[in-house]
């Protein structure tokens, strides 16, 4: 008896078993070519529209100028967008950083960074931290510079440390841009190191250092405190003094007579390092596209130039390493603000 449609033969088994094979084979296929068009698509990610680099602080301040470098650097082929730099100043940097913040996982927009990201969050002056962000390069570093008027008493560092020992309230410290920041580290080690209670200084803060830079140069304050490059555009106007540096050793260039507190006798040394950052959020393949941009600019002639000129150290560090120096100097620095009895 035939049944029809029930039963066939070894020939037909033998056909219908090769065209499953063959069928499972495209889907196969088909599949890896899919994920391997993922994979491309996530490596190749690239601006698509405008960069904006936001500034947490005023025109003309240190981060300003190194934003405005590397604005010229990546429009020079680096970057297939514009760029475009954005000053948001107030509040310590936390009104910079909280427009930042909107976008998530958006790799067109970066902000410059400083130690005050940590130390306002040590300080619980705001509750964002280096983890709220995607740290993409630590760039450089540089030492705190003290400077004064240059035809006014206070000619040297210990001529500071005297003052401040007779009369604390009569010498007004002056940085930007909030309290605890490297900054006010800097002055707090430099006069604990003379034997002085660092929370009986007179501090004023201003929205950007080169705003403390004219105060000072205008008479309003008595010294100023920040990173070095921070005078250069000051420092032909004949009206400061730079009188100590928070350094291991004397730097050199436009710097190369200013003695270290060392030297001078009180054992003091804060360094300063600039950084950039994005929203959080940022996937595997934006991160990859930054590390591979500021590796570059790391390495061409325009960048090295500045470094040069600037008497800044080169420290690039890509977003991995960032993440871990990161890390170490937010214990280091919650350890030193408590020691100096500036946080709890």
């Amino acid at each position: 008896m035939l049944r029809f449609g029930l039963e066939c033969s070894g020939d037909d088994r033998r056909k219908e078993n090769t065209m499953n094979a063959r069928t499972l084979l495209v889907y196969c296929a088909v599949l890896l070519l899919a994920g391997k068009s993922v994979d491309v698509a996530a490596q190749a990610w690239k601006p698509q529209k405008n960069i904006e680099i936001i500034i947490p602080g005023g025109a003309g301040g240190g981060q300003d100028r190194t934003a405005r470098i590397l604005q010229k650097i990546m429009q020079d082929g680096l970057v297939p967008t514009s760029v475009t730099v954005v000053n948001r100043p107030g509040g310590g940097g936390n009104l910079a950083y909280t427009y930042l913040n909107q976008f998530t996982g958006d790799g067109h927009y970066l902000a410059t960074a400083t130690a005050t990201l940590l130390t306002n969050n040590i300080l619980g002056v705001s509750p964002l931290n280096y983890t709220h962000f995607t740290p993409l390069s630590v760039l450089y570093g540089e030492y705190i510079g003290f400077a004064t008027q240059a035809d006014g008493p206070l000619k040297t560092g210990r001529d500071i440390v005297e003052r401040v020992r007779k009369a604390p309230e009569s010498v007004a410290f002056a940085f930007g841009t909030s309290r605890g920041n490297a900054n006010h580290i800097g002055i707090a080690l430099a006069m604990k190191a003379a034997g002085l209670d660092p929370a009986a200084l007179k501090i004023v803060v201003y929205k950007a250092s080169i705003e403390a830079t004219t105060a000072l140069m205008g008479g309003h304050v008595d010294v100023v405190a920040t990173p070095m490059s921070t005078y250069l555009p000051v420092l032909e106007s004949g009206k400061i003094r730079i009188v100590a540096i928070a350094a291991p050793q004397r730097v050199g260039g436009r710097f190369a007579q200013v003695a270290t507190w060392k030297e001078q006798g009180y054992d003091a040394v804060m360094p300063s390092y600039r950084m950039f950052i994005a929203a959080r959020g940022l996937d595997a393949a934006q991160r990859r596209y930054w590390d591979g941009v500021f590796a570059r600019i790391a390495k061409t002639p325009e960048w090295q130039k500045e470094l040069v000129a600037n008497e800044w150290q080169s420290s690039y560090m890509n977003s991995a390493e960032s993440v871990k120096y990161l890390e170490a100097r937010y214990a280091e620095y919650k350890r030193i603000l408590t020691e100096l009895k500036l946080a709890k």
